[in-house]
Parts: C-alpha cells; sequence; structure tokens
C-alpha cells in the first residue's frame, strides 16, 4: 500500500469514489437543463447547463488523476512523487476556476453598459437547482482537511464557487424582479467572482507551493 502527502491508499480510493458520484451528478444536472432548456426555449436554463458542463471537466479531472495515481503508484518504474500529479490536478482545476470568474466578471461589467431582458422565474428556479446540487455535491466531497489532498480540495472549492454564484443568483434575481432593479442581479455576481478569484488564487499558492517544493508555513 502506498503512502504521500500523509495519505494512503484507502483515503485516496474514498476520495475517488467521492469525486465519481459528484461527476455524474453534476453531469445529469447539466444534461437535464440543457435538454429543458432548449425545449422550452429558456436560455437560462440552456446558458446554466452550458456552464455546468465547465465544472463537470474540473471535476472529472480530479476523478481522472485519482484513477492515473492508482495506477502509476503501482508501477516499479515510477520513481517521481504521486502526491504532485494530485497538487498538478488541483492546480490546473484553480486555473479553470480563475479563468470562469473572470469571464463571469468581464460578462458582469458588459451588463451595465447593454442591459439584457431577465426571465427572472426561469432564471430563478436555474439557481435554485443548481444550488441544490452543489449542496449535495459540497457534503459528498467535505473531507478532513489535515490529509492535505489538493485535488478533492480542488473539486470542493468548484463546488463551494458554484453554490456561491447560485445562491448570489436567487437573492439578486429575487431582489431584482421585486425592485424593478435589474443591476443587482449584475452587482452579486460581481461579488461572487471577486470572492471566487480569491478562492482560485488561494489554491494556485498552495498547490503552486507543492509543485515547485516550496514548504508551506
Amino acid at each position: 500500500m502506498f503512502k504521500f502527502l500523509g495519505m494512503n491508499e484507502a483515503h485516496l480510493d474514498k476520495n475517488r469514489k467521492r469525486t465519481s458520484w459528484v461527476v455524474i451528478l453534476t453531469a445529469i444536472t447539466m444534461l437535464v437543463e440543457i435538454y429543458f432548456g432548449i425545449t422550452s426555449g429558456s436560455m437560462a436554463l440552456l446558458a446554466d447547463g452550458i456552464h455546468m458542463g465547465s465544472h463537470v471537466l474540473a471535476i472529472g479531472l480530479s476523478w481522472v488523476a485519482y484513477i492515473f495515481v492508482r495506477k502509476v503508484s503501482k508501477k516499479d518504474s515510477f520513481t517521481g512523487d504521486s502526491g504532485k500529479i494530485l497538487s498538478l490536478s488541483g492546480y490546473t482545476s484553480g486555473l479553470m476556476l480563475l479563468i470562469f470568474a473572470l469571464v463571469i466578471l468581464v460578462e458582469a461589467f458588459d451588463r451595465f453598459f447593454h442591459p439584457h431582458v431577465i426571465n427572472f422565474k426561469d432564471a430563478i428556479l436555474v439557481a435554485i437547482i443548481g444550488l441544490i446540487v452543489n449542496i449535495l455535491s459540497a457534503l459528498i466531497l467535505h473531507h478532513n482537511h489535515e490529509h492535505s489532498d489538493h485535488n478533492i480540495k480542488a473539486a470542493y472549492v468548484h463546488v463551494l464557487a458554484d453554490a456561491l454564484t447560485s445562491l448570489a443568483a436567487i437573492f439578486g434575481l429575487t431582489a431584482a424582479m421585486i425592485w424593478e432593479i435589474p443591476f443587482i442581479d449584475t452587482i452579486a455576481a460581481i461579488i461572487s467572482s471577486f470572492v471566487i478569484i480569491t478562492w482560485s488564487v488561494g489554491l494556485l499558492k498552495d498547490t503552486g507551493g507543492v509543485l515547485m517544493d516550496i514548504k508551506q508555513k
């Protein structure tokens, strides 16, 4: 049984199974949202389904990393640090999260100058569905922080970030619908983006430190 980063094979296998369940849950939600977005003509549902696809890609990367680590760590020919594979996956996932946050930020600022008509009921429904799925995913991915697995931490941060955007959207859209002030939704998106950027930068620093063999303080 191999060990690294304070973890053993049992912990890695447990994290792999957790990640695989989240990938399946997120993928099913993505397909449902895209299907009903197309059949109902709701751009909000369709857009959220596509956005969910980006998280399937990121969390799927974490899942593949566990499978790869499990295989290479059992080969005598492999002499590298298996833990760095997980850290590399976490770093890549953190970079993707940062890019997603920046795209949302740019889109939010553009909405100030080019307002869109919002179908509030559909958008709020989508946000609620997204929030429920991400709460379930966060519960599945919740782990003991003493085990320094940056890969599952990256997946965990992804679902927390998505839950934050869903929560902000619910409050922002509801307030905008009640008070008829559409830009409240935009402000909520901007605030969420800055929080997510902070999370992703922290993740990049942690995983980057491991990859560069920099000791954590």
